[in-house]
């Protein structure tokens, strides 16, 4: 079953080599009880490492049921000690978090079964702990702890038990107890090999081998070797379980480490739940921002170009003597007459008014219009109607009011018919304006629209218009519209072609758009940016806090990899533990994000709005997080060598 030839062991300490085997022969047949003792610094520990597979030999050949030792690979040497060998430790190491069955199943979370209540159950009661099945490791003496040590080992039925001194730590009675337990199972097939400095435990097995100073001193047959089955388990190097499987079991162990350290874990995650929660929440406030410039923009309309008099002065130079340039009605005329793909114009002339009703004043902006602003502007009245060009004609005296000054001179009554005077003038309300909202400081409801005429001549005593604005037919001819516009200004003005360029401004609101909408997603990115920073910060803690936890838990990786955890089973665990503490802080991120939308959304009245997109979005990068910051950790934990990793204080 066994077989070693020539096996030698050595160790750099410094620049000395400690020569620890020194050509060990010895062959171990199938259902043997062999007991290894010497003492301290015989080499009768690392021998047994070597058997077991936690250590390899600097030299020499080891056959395990006619398998050249040397010839497997990293991940069947775990199959193997998972499959084939079972440990028990003198200190025991059993897990402190979970309970004694849970320690016995830890084995099966390796291979196709995963935890199993029922064999972990059934072990535990031919260990005499019935009623300890459910305790965790601090609850049991430490006869209690071996035997669920032992039951641990005999989880995947194994062919060969090793017990490094089993009985070092107990009491004679529960040493009695695990010898009986080690005898019992050595006569159901079962090969045991035990070291032990004690000689009276070593005579109560069938051979008895000494080493001193590395070599095989003595061996000695006790008892006759009893009759047994000659044929072990296959061995088949491929594993059966799928990785989703394994995946679900390490996301499950990661959430009880996560649980059993509530409070490291919770500081682990601050920095990802604060990042999360300022991604989403900026990119909420920066969403909501640009939908409230869209809808602004979308009020003035579409194919607009809005024109206006430039600063030069007609007989002299800019900023000195001569008559400014204006812009009249018969300009607007000869724009809508002599332009190609013009579709309609409205002049604006605009002043402040002072507009009483009954006792109630309210000073707000007054704007002479004409009747085709409603369409450009898309400002039909929601209530009454836009007044007509006969009106315009006339200078009637009506007006069109927004919705705060109807909600500030009228209340809840309807304005439509009352009579309200602007600067000490009667005029008729005849409708309401659709509601627009507010454009940064500006509430462009708090206005008064009248006949143009009106405004110039009985309002503000002007014989020209402010700014005209200009609706093209098709988007494509906007910008020879433009030019055709400003070529018939400066040729109406006799604009000399120096001063052409500054003689009319003209604001295509498409480009405005286009740049204020560019502005507002440079804007989020920034915001989401600056949250981003807090995200990487968090994934700095997360691998802060997990190479704290490798170096904490470095004898139970060693235990791991002792019972068959492969390299992979390591790495996935602790990067599956990473994962659940970003993710956990992620999700719990996005809710305080959601959180401060609504609570800046109705304390302040700015507009937020959280996308499905942004979500997921801060889901995922948490999730990525995770992964980067928790792979060194993870892979740092899957390099540990196992014995290494279980000699560790």
């Amino acid at each position: 079953m066994i077989e070693i030839k020539d096996i030698r062991k050595s160790y750099k300490m410094g620049s000395e080599t400690v020569h620890v085997l020194n050509g060990i022969d010895l062959k171990i047949e199938r259902g043997d009880f062999v007991a290894i003792m010497g003492p301290s610094g015989s080499g009768k520990s690392t021998l047994m490492h070597i058997l077991g597979l936690l250590d390899a030999p600097t030299s020499g050949t080891y056959q395990l049921q006619g398998r050249e030792v040397s010839s497997l690979t990293e991940d069947e040497l775990a199959l193997v000690r998972r499959e084939e060998v079972g440990f028990i430790f003198q200190q025991f190491n059993l897990l402190p978090r979970i309970e004694a069955w849970q320690n016995v199943s830890l084995p099966l979370i390796y291979s196709e079964n995963g935890y199993n209540f029922e064999k972990a159950k059934k072990l535990i009661e031919q260990v005499g702990l019935t009623d300890r099945i459910h305790h965790k490791s601090n609850e049991l003496s430490g006869g209690q702890q071996q035997r669920i040590a032992i039951a641990r080992s005999l989880v995947n039925n194994p062919d060969i038990v090793f017990a490094d001194e089993p009985t070092g730590n107990l009491d004679s009675k529960s040493e009695k107890e695990i010898m009986k337990i080690l005898k019992d199972l050595n006569e159901q097939g079962i090969t045991v090999i035990i070291v032990t400095h004690e000689e009276e435990i070593g005579q109560q097995t069938k051979r008895l081998i000494r080493l001193r100073d590395g070599v095989l001193q003595s061996d000695e047959r006790l008892k006759p070797l009893g009759a047994v089955a000659s044929i072990g388990k296959s061995f088949n190097p491929k594993t059966k379980k799928f990785p989703l499987q394994e995946m679900i079991e390490h996301l499950h162990q990661g959430f009880r480490t996560l649980a059993a350290n509530k409070v490291r874990s919770g500081l682990s995650m601050l920095g990802i739940l604060i990042g999360v929660a300022a991604v989403v929440g900026m990119l909420a406030l920066g969403k909501g921002a640009q939908k409230d410039i869209e809808k602004q923009l979308s009020s003035l309309g579409s194919n607009l170009l809005v024109l206006r008099a430039g600063n030069v002065r007609v007989g002299g130079v800019m900023q000195e003597s001569g008559a400014r340039i204006r812009i009249t009605l018969e300009d607007v005329t000869a724009i809508r007459s002599e332009v190609d793909g013009v579709k309609e114009v409205s002049p604006t002339s605009s002043g402040r008014g002072q507009v009483t009703f009954l006792n109630k004043n309210w000073n707000t902006q007054v704007q002479g219009v004409s009747p085709s602003y409603a369409a450009i502007r898309t400002s039909e009245p929601t209530f009454g109607r836009f007044f007509s060009n006969e009106e315009v004609q006339r200078r009637a005296l009506v007006a069109v009011v927004g919705v705060t000054v109807a909600r500030e001179l009228f209340g809840e009554k309807s304005p439509i018919g009352e009579m309200i005077k602007i600067n000490r003038i009667n005029f008729q309300v005849i409708g309401v304006l659709p509601e627009k909202g507010a454009a940064g400081p500006q509430d462009q409801d708090d206005k008064i629209l009248v006949p143009i005429n009106t405004a110039m001549y009985r309002l503000f005593g002007k014989n020209y218009v402010d700014s005209v604005d200009i609706e093209v037919t098709r988007a494509e001819d906007i910008p020879s519209v433009q030019d055709d516009v400003m070529t018939l200004m400066n040729k109406r003005h006799r604009v000399a072609k120096s001063a052409q360029e500054d003689a009319f401004n003209i604001f295509n609101m498409a480009d405005i758009q286009q740049a204020l909408n560019a502005t507002g997603k440079t804007m989020s990115m920034l915001l989401a940016s600056i949250a981003a920073i807090s995200l990487v910060v968090g994934g700095i803690g997360i691998m802060n806090i997990m190479l704290v936890s490798v170096t904490e838990r470095t004898k139970e990786i060693g235990l791991r990899k002792a019972i068959g955890a492969r390299r992979r089973d390591i790495l996935l665990q602790f990067l599956a533990e990473s994962i659940v503490v970003s993710v956990c802080g992620g999700v719990l991120g996005i809710i305080l994000g959601l959180g401060f939308s609504v609570i800046i959304s109705t304390l302040l009245g700015w507009s937020t709005v959280v996308s499905v997109t942004s979500v997921l979005m801060s889901f995922s990068f948490s999730a990525l997080i995770g992964i980067i910051f928790g792979s060194y950790p993870a892979s740092k934990a899957s390099k540990l060598h196992p014995i290494e990793a279980l000699r560790y204080e």
